[in-house]
């Protein structure tokens, strides 16, 4: 049974993930080398739950007593102690990532589950680099964690049935819908979602339409919650060329080959929400939709 979970980054996933479980009754070890991550991961934590407050989803006690449950470390090995699971959210890089399950490997008894929240790069050869393939898995959460119910559940090529089940109800225990899919570079979310955001991204390369007018289309044609280029900037752009990346590497077709556009602009620094500015531009601090000047008509 699962009581005690590390979480391996305080970023935008990493955090969501640590409130989640927090809020579920887990005690939480969120882990970071950088002590002001921390602080900022520890600071959105709050926000979010103050705003849950307000909207009366949890009361002022649940808030506290979510906080309670979560403790920040700066050395991984002291994070793990006593854990019965750990959620690696660090950044989308495969060798950063089998760095960290090397590690996880050597400081964590055999008996702990590992599961990372890749949305793309394969269990199997994350797995392949410990000790316990059969005890790694992968949880992927949606953005914004809190707020959204579903957990892809990916089996490596040899997560054991008995390690699937426990995942399985545990995602259920924090209120989400797991689906469990197996081990194929993007899982089923992003090898639909990446081709898509990308053909949009082309679609603008080529001078179809502008910005506004592709995001329109799929929201009011295709009942899209949000428009796939402002999409691209709340997911990032450097995440969504990694992940277009390892889709065109792993299934060896041209089809998903990044967009120049995208290439270029992850290259220019401009990544989107988090750095102020993507095809959208984001750094007037209010909800307006703002068309980035670059690509203004």
């Amino acid at each position: 049974m699962i009581k005690n979970v590390a979480v391996i980054g305080a970023g935008t996933m990493g955090n969501g993930i640590a409130h989640v479980f927090a809020q579920f009754g887990y005690n939480v070890s969120l882990i970071d080398l950088s002590q002001d991550s921390l602080d900022k991961g520890l600071k959105t934590i709050e926000k979010n739950l103050d705003r849950m407050v307000s909207k009366e989803k949890i009361s002022e006690q649940d808030k506290k007593d979510t906080l309670g449950r979560l403790s920040t470390y700066t050395e991984t090995s002291k994070g793990v102690d006593g854990v019965d699971l750990v959620v690696e959210a660090a950044t989308e890089n495969v060798d950063l990532k089998l760095k960290i399950f090397k590690q996880l490997d050597e400081i964590t008894p055999d008996n702990v589950i590992l599961a990372t929240n890749t949305s793309s790069i394969s269990i199997t050869k994350i797995a392949a680099v410990t000790n316990r393939p059969d005890k790694v898995i992968g949880m992927h959460f949606m953005n914004p964690v809190p707020v959204m119910k579903l957990v892809e559940i990916i089996r490596g090529y040899s997560t054991s049935d008995d390690v699937t089940k426990m995942i399985m109800d545990t995602s259920k225990s924090l209120n989400k819908v797991p689906v469990e899919v197996n081990d194929y570079p993007g899982f089923v979310a992003n090898r639909i979602l990446m081709p898509m955001i990308n053909e949009a991204i082309i679609s603008l390369h080529e001078g179809v339409a502008g910005v506004e007018e592709i995001d329109t289309v799929m929201k009011l044609g295709m009942a899209h919650p949000m428009g796939p280029l402002q999409l691209a900037d709340f997911i990032g752009l450097d995440v969504c060329l990694a992940i277009l990346e390892v889709l065109q590497e792993g299934l060896g077709n041209q089809k998903y080959a990044p967009c120049p556009l995208l290439v270029n602009m992850v290259t220019a620094g401009k990544m989107g929400v988090k750095s102020g500015e993507g095809f959208y531009d984001w750094s007037h601090g209010t909800k307006d939709l703002v068309v980035a000047e670059n690509f203004k008509k």
